[in-house]
């Protein structure tokens, strides 16, 4: 192999060569002995190689042929690790909890990300990830046009932690990245069981984002049933659909299920 290979930058891959921010990348991740771990889109090995210090249990993804033999002979004399070579759309992630400290593709952060919280809900428990900021800073924002970021802060801590210049990889990216904790809350209001429900009311909620919050709670719920939410969740009712807050979302659905018909959700 050539040891001078670039990434494609098509791909959205971008090696992260800052040891100091793949060590600390690690240490905010938590990662506890017995933890299964992934890294998406392993690359040359940098975070692989300081993940086997803490994890023993370690599954590396990458789709690059080459990238994959590279892998698989550097860490050949370790049994704690599995390179797999696999496009990470067609990989079908572990049936049993993980975590995950990645670099991911950004061509393919939306899709990691509702594989991970959404697909994965039951078994994801949280870790790092690097990727572009732009999509980070949507998710982190507490006003959201979007239903799946509200889905996924309903039952994951997220924050954005930093923002990383381009000297951090190669090749340099010509986006901004950021570096995102992620976390599995211990206690969330919505049941994991009702995910896909719940997705669904989201959907329904912010199909028309520009409604006042009185208007949009008028698709399910009746006016009585409006002003009890109105009075036990603080809501106020002249602002945009987009500012309700987490909690007030998972609460309302719940209210949802709880006072109307399911011949009406969603």
């Amino acid at each position: 192999m050539k040891h001078n290979k670039l990434p494609v930058r098509f791909t959205g891959q971008h090696f992260t060569i800052d040891a100091a921010l793949i060590e600390y990348t690690i240490e905010l991740a938590e990662i506890r002995h017995g933890d299964l771990v992934l890294d998406l889109g392993g690359g040359k090995g940098a975070i692989a190689e300081q993940l086997l210090k803490k994890s023993q249990n370690l599954i590396v993804i990458e789709k690059d042929e080459v990238l994959t033999n590279y892998l698989r002979k550097k860490f050949q004399s370790q049994s704690s690790i599995k390179v797999i070579y696999k496009d990470i759309l067609k990989y079908t992630f572990p049936d049993t909890t993980f975590k995950v400290v990645s670099n991911i593709p950004y061509s393919l952060t939306s899709y990691i990300f509702k594989k991970l919280m959404y697909s994965n809900l039951h078994n994801f428990q949280g870790g790092c990830i690097i990727t572009q900021l732009e999509p980070a800073l949507k998710i982190v924002l507490e006003s959201s046009y979007n239903p799946y970021s509200i889905f996924y802060k309903t039952f994951y801590d997220i924050s954005l932690v930093k923002q990383l210049t381009p000297e951090s990889f190669n090749p340099p990216p010509t986006v901004n990245s950021a570096l995102l904790h992620i976390k599995k809350r211990e206690q969330h209001i919505v049941p994991e069981e009702f995910s896909y429900a719940y997705l669904r009311f989201l959907f329904l909620m912010l199909k028309q984002p520009e409604l006042k919050i009185q208007t949009a709670l008028k698709k399910l719920f009746r006016k009585k049933q409006i002003r009890l939410l109105v009075e036990k969740y603080s809501i106020e009712l002249d602002i945009s659909i987009t500012r309700l807050s987490v909690k007030q979302w998972a609460n309302c659905f719940m209210e949802m299920k709880e006072l109307v018909p399911t011949l009406y959700h969603p």
